[in-house]
């Protein structure tokens, strides 16, 4: 059974601002956990994008170890040769680690759509740029009134 921790999402202003989470749940047991815990989000978007797409924005991720800047080889090089020479990857953003998850993604993915089942797709195979404003837009948005009743 999956843990949930509380310490943040208890803290004052998860209550009065909201929470995000970012890849969690990952399965159908971790958002039942999180419903038990009384975590239910009012919101849940899932990126809809192609395996090709995720494996490109992750693997070309980098950090620079000097600055703890980060890039993006395509969408953020760094701005010298000096400093790209010096870039770092995270072993998580390997090809063969970027499969597995994506592997695991598609293996729970119907489980978590049917258990939040007011959840979005949201096109995930554009500029991060425009998938960001896409995301933001959504969350500004307010919620139906029949929704605010039911968190009241």
């Amino acid at each position: 059974k999956a843990v949930v921790s509380t310490q943040s999402t208890g803290m004052m202003d998860c209550a009065t601002k909201g929470w995000v989470l970012r890849g969690y749940p990952k399965s159908r047991n971790q958002a039942e956990a999180l419903a038990e815990a009384g975590y239910s989000p009012n919101r849940v978007y899932f990126l809809d994008c192609p395996s090709d797409t995720i494996v490109e924005r992750l693997s070309l991720r980098r950090t620079d170890p000097v600055t703890g800047d980060q890039f993006h080889l395509i969408y953020n090089p760094p701005p010298t040769l000096e400093m790209k020479r010096r870039l770092k990857t995270n072993p998580r953003d390997s090809e063969p680690a970027i499969d597995e998850d994506i592997v695991s993604f598609d293996t729970c993915l119907e489980d978590l759509v049917d258990f939040y089942s007011t959840s979005q797709s949201v096109n995930g195979d554009q500029d991060p740029h425009t998938v960001f404003e896409t995301l933001e837009s959504l969350l500004v948005k307010p919620l139906p009134k029949q929704t605010l009743k039911s968190v009241i």
